[in-house]
């Protein structure tokens, strides 16, 4: 009898002839600016003494947009007012809790089904993710 084993999905790093298109095709062109500035402002916020700027990678799934995350080999910490969580991770999870964050915040304010279902398909990833328990 054949055990299933359960293997991770890995989001895939965007190319960088297809980068111009990635924030548009997640967040639309009407967002595109607020929600990338978002990102990093959030970011900013949830690790404040680690964050400080700098390059950051597009991520997708099956072709689709996915999250964004810091170009770093380092860890962030995660402590600040806006999650009770404190701890360290990956910058692959700094960046889809930042992300998280993003959809729902600007969630608030514009209506967009980019947005939520954006949110969605990151937070179903994350079940599959090593780091599951530390983005949520």
């Amino acid at each position: 009898m054949a055990i299933d084993t359960i293997v991770p999905v890995r989001a895939t790093l965007v190319p960088e002839e297809r980068r111009p298109s990635f924030l548009p095709a997640m967040l639309g062109l009407r967002l595109l600016i607020v929600g990338e500035n978002a990102v990093y402002s959030i970011m900013e916020r949830l690790s404040p003494r680690d964050y400080g700027g700098g390059f950051w990678n597009f991520y997708e799934l099956d072709g689709q947009p996915l999250f964004l995350a810091p170009a770093s080999e380092k860890r962030f910490r995660i402590e600040s007012e806006i999650t009770e969580y404190q701890g360290e991770v990956s910058a692959e999870a700094a960046g889809i809790i930042a992300t998280l964050f993003t959809f729902s915040h600007l969630s608030f304010r514009f209506q967009s089904d980019l947005l939520a279902e954006g949110y969605a398909h990151l937070h179903a990833y994350v079940d599959g993710h090593a780091e599951a328990s530390a983005i949520y």
